[in-house]
């Protein structure tokens, strides 16, 4: 069995980085999309209600707009969460950018300064996973996420089961696949929400890879087991994906949610931003590529879907 879990997909759309990572030796192999006839990516109807969140002009404009958008998670429902989820993510990918923003930033940001420093320390962490940029897109869909309601049970109760946070169990659905949104198009190599390898599947697995119950509880067996007693929350992760940054990134998500639990509500909202060599590009659910497009000419039928050419 291979010892590194997973194939980190989405943590190439939540972190910001396209492709070029930097395998440890024993990690399995990206999937290659399933060669097929170029079609025109499609999008869903969600986008035409969501519209592009505005980049800060400086700390001060951040903090009033993060701050704002943060609160309004808790409370917001439908299209306003998603709105808000939206300008969340956008401008902790622009403060991430801005280091010299950070302090007033964080100076502003109230009670909800560890959120704010939690979500720093991840980006950073994750972002340095990741070494490269492409001109490209993946072969992906972009799907609905599975209703949050449904995944905090799964993980409450994977996690009493197999003595695993269920904080960990999120942030690691979060990181691979956006909570479920993103479906690679591919004919091998990692699968399901939580980006399992077959061989991995074969000894930890039961059910279907792809249901979002069966791979959460096969998740947790895992990292129970990887994770020694008493349970060791980096020893495990580093049996997940043996990177650094990737432990450190998944582990600050984890300690963000700890301490605020109603920061799920927010990032189970975030979209799928991918960052290109051309910057933060937005795939939208309903986005459906069946093998890798190039940048240009997806932006050439969607130009409003460039969120920024900073690709730091």
């Amino acid at each position: 069995m291979r010892r590194c879990l997973v194939a980190t997909t989405a943590l190439l759309a939540l972190t910001g980085c396209a492709g070029g990572t930097e395998q440890p030796e024993g990690h399995p192999e990206q999937a290659q999309p399933t060669p097929t006839a170029p079609t025109t990516p499609s999008t869903g109807t969600r986008t035409a209600i969501l519209t592009a969140p505005r980049q800060a002009a400086d700390a001060r404009d951040l903090a009033e707009q993060l701050i704002t958008a943060e609160r309004a998670t808790r409370t917001a429902r439908g299209v306003a969460l998603t709105q808000a989820a939206f300008t969340c993510q956008v401008l902790y990918r622009q403060l991430a950018r801005h280091p010299g923003w950070h302090d007033t930033v964080l100076s502003r940001s109230g009670e909800l300064e560890d959120t704010v420093r939690g979500h720093l320390t991840a980006r950073r962490s994750l972002r340095g996973v990741l070494t490269t940029l492409s001109d490209e897109l993946p072969a992906w869909r972009v799907v609905r996420p599975t209703p949050l309601a449904r995944l905090q049970r799964v993980y409450r109760q994977a996690g009493r089961e197999h003595g695993v946070p269920w904080e960990l169990l999120a942030a690691i659905n979060f990181v691979e696949t956006g909570f479920g949104k993103i479906r690679g198009l591919s004919s091998a190599g990692a699968q399901g929400p939580m980006q399992f390898m077959p061989a991995t599947w074969a000894a930890y697995g039961e059910g279907d890879v792809n249901d979002p119950e069966d791979a959460v509880n096969a998740a947790a067996r895992y990292l129970a087991a990887r994770g020694g007693s008493p349970f060791d929350v980096r020893r495990a992760l580093w049996a997940y994906n043996q990177h650094t940054g990737y432990v450190e990134g998944v582990r600050a998500y984890a300690t963000l949610l700890q301490r605020d639990p109603g920061a799920l509500r927010g990032l189970h909202q975030w979209q799928i931003l991918y960052l290109s060599a051309r910057g933060d590009i937005w795939l939208p659910i309903g986005y459906r590529a069946p093998e890798r497009i190039r940048v240009a000419d997806y932006l050439s039928r969607h130009p409003a879907r460039q969120l920024g050419t900073d690709t730091r």
